[in-house]
């Protein structure tokens, strides 16, 4: 069995804090060049298939704008 890595990020609910990206320990996540409906640049994901699913994004963040989800296939 292997795994998959969803990452959700929901760019309305981000207010560009960047908690998210440092404190991901494989950098997976990095500062978008968009910005959401509050002007804020969101984190999006650059490199998930390096996610070790240590959920540090998901627990760190302070606007519960980001899910981690592992998927078996």
């Amino acid at each position: 069995m292997t795994s998959q890595v969803e990452i959700e990020i929901d760019k309305d609910l981000c207010t560009g804090c960047g908690i998210c990206i440092k404190f991901c320990p494989e950098d997976v996540l990095a500062e978008s060049d968009e910005l959401n409906q509050y002007d804020n640049h969101f984190p999006e994901v650059v490199a998930k298939d390096r996610c070790i699913v240590c959920r540090r994004c998901e627990l760190y963040c302070p606007d519960f704008a980001i899910e981690v989800e592992e998927e078996e296939s």
